[in-house]
């Protein structure tokens, strides 16, 4: 699955329970390695970074992921694979 095919997934699923998302329409012009989407529901707030199943994380994403969870953020690497096991669904059910 492509990372724009997997996003838009995310997205309709976000929509479709309510979740308000960001994500930045040019990514080239933000700083390196913010995550791809801010996700806040009534009950939280994640930042996930979005990755084929092959895909890697630059430096610049680990450091960010680093110091986000250091400050209590709730940041992760989410994959195709986290669809099909439902593990997306149920994080945003969470923040829900």
């Amino acid at each position: 699955m492509r990372e724009a095919h997997f996003q838009d997934a995310v997205i309709q699923l976000c929509r479709f329970r309510g979740i308000f998302w960001y994500h930045p329409y040019l990514s080239h012009r933000s700083a390196a390695g913010w995550p791809d989407l801010a996700l806040c529901g009534k009950s939280g707030f994640l930042l996930r970074e979005l990755k084929t199943d092959k895909g890697r994380l630059t430096r610049e994403q680990q450091e960010w992921g680093t110091r986000l969870r250091t400050a209590g953020i709730s940041w992760d690497v989410w994959r195709p694979e986290d669809l099909r096991s439902g593990r997306v669904q149920r994080e945003l059910e969470a923040i829900r």
